[in-house]
């Protein structure tokens, strides 16, 4: 069967997809619960403080937004850069982007103590502000992402579309991670993040990000809808996910080379690399070793297919990683104090110039694992409603020379 004819269908109602369906509200209904739990104490509940203001459903909210982009790079690379293999999952796809995104900022929304507030953000706008610039790009994607997908789906339109309209989600999404990395790489209070290697470091994380959850995703559904899964594919986008692997461990080495060079990062530098404790853990165990290196190990020390299985692992140990990195950067940036006044040491009873204790509390991990089930939902709800699962994705249906 050619690959311009592939089939799509809705996932069929079944046992599994009730009991997925049933786990997921329980995650978003934990979620809720956490939401109003806070709004009701206030943050007081949670371990953020004075100090440590982005915490763990930051975390999460950063991980989804980020892995958004990455998730619509399988379509980029049918529609921009002709890869024709990759076209039956270009649906998918888009859908998943959108759908992480809406789990990010669900998050983030949620978080802000205020939520009704967010109305001032969308009607004033502070264009010097990063912030701003970034609800424009947000907004703009889940616009920009619609378009692709209806342009994609709707027979009626000219199939000549489907490059540009690729090509503009392809740029916008770009666009949208770097204004994320530019959050942290624009703030040059904190010596942990002041670097515009930020930028790049992001768009690689974004690709393997989220190229990982779509792994795991893929998998899923197919399992729900019984659509079969070739070896092909699945390697196609293992091999994949350790190139963007390794993308992401260069510029993290780069990264931190940079800020060794400049003695301005020395303190940072140490924190992170030798003296701070659970950071220093969760840089060089999961984020370098268990996210990074072990995956490369495991799909490049190997010759032949990758197994389902395999590419499973290797996914999940970089979404591990992920979230460890995210981690380290968001709340470790926070924990090394900042140099209030150059060449004085600074102690107060608010205790600046001191590491900044954080412990994340259940609520903050309940409203983030919220925000993942919520883009898992929708992503699963868009595949019984909408037709974005091919019906066979066998090696016989994916084409060798593309």
């Amino acid at each position: 069967m050619a690959i311009d004819r592939t089939l799509y269908r809705e996932i069929p109602v079944t046992n599994g997809l009730w009991a997925s369906a049933a786990a997921l509200v329980a995650f978003l209904l934990g979620g809720f619960a956490s939401f109003v739990y806070v709004e009701h104490h206030g943050h007081i509940v949670t371990g953020m403080t004075n100090h440590v203001v982005w915490g763990m459903p930051h975390v999460f909210a950063i991980f989804l937004i980020v892995a958004a982009s990455g998730a619509l790079n399988v379509a980029s690379i049918a529609s921009v850069f002709g890869k024709m293999a990759y076209k039956p999952l270009s649906r998918l796809s888009g859908v998943l982007a959108m759908a992480l995104l809406a789990g990010g900022l669900a998050v983030l929304v949620l978080d802000l103590g205020r939520p009704d507030r967010l109305i001032v953000q969308m009607t004033h706008f502070n264009f010097t502000s990063i912030f701003t610039w970034n609800i424009l790009l947000y907004s703009g994607f889940m616009g920009v992402v619609a378009v692709y997908l209806w342009v994609q789906m709707d027979r009626s339109v000219d199939p000549k579309w489907t490059r540009p309209a690729g090509l503009a989600a392809f740029v916008w999404r770009l666009a949208l991670t770097t204004g994320t990395g530019s959050i942290f790489g624009w703030l040059v209070a904190r010596p942990g993040y002041d670097a515009a290697i930020m930028a790049p470091l992001f768009i690689s994380m974004s690709f393997a990000f989220g190229l990982a959850i779509f792994i795991l995703v893929l998998q899923g559904l197919a399992r729900l809808g019984d659509t079969p899964l070739g070896d092909v594919i699945i390697t196609r986008l293992t091999r994949l996910l350790a190139l963007f692997v390794a993308v992401v461990l260069y510029f993290t080495a780069v990264q931190h080379l940079t800020n060794l060079y400049a003695q301005e990062h020395a303190g940072f530098e140490a924190f992170i690399l030798k003296e701070g404790g659970l950071y220093t853990t969760l840089f060089w165990g999961v984020q370098v070793l268990l996210g990074g290196l072990l995956p490369l190990a495991l799909v490049y020390g190997r010759k032949g297919p990758v197994s389902a299985g395999m590419a499973s692992l290797v996914a999940i140990l970089v979404i591990l990683g992920g979230v460890a990195q995210v981690y380290v950067i968001v709340v470790g940036g926070q924990a090394y104090p900042m140099e209030l006044f150059p060449g004085y040491e600074v102690s107060s009873s608010f205790h600046d110039g001191q590491i900044a204790a954080y412990s994340p509390s259940l609520p903050e991990f309940a409203l983030g694992l919220g925000g993942v089930a919520l883009a898992l939902f929708a992503t699963g709800l868009g595949a019984k409603v909408l037709r974005i699962l091919p019906s066979n994705l066998s090696d016989r249906n994916i084409p060798s020379d593309s």
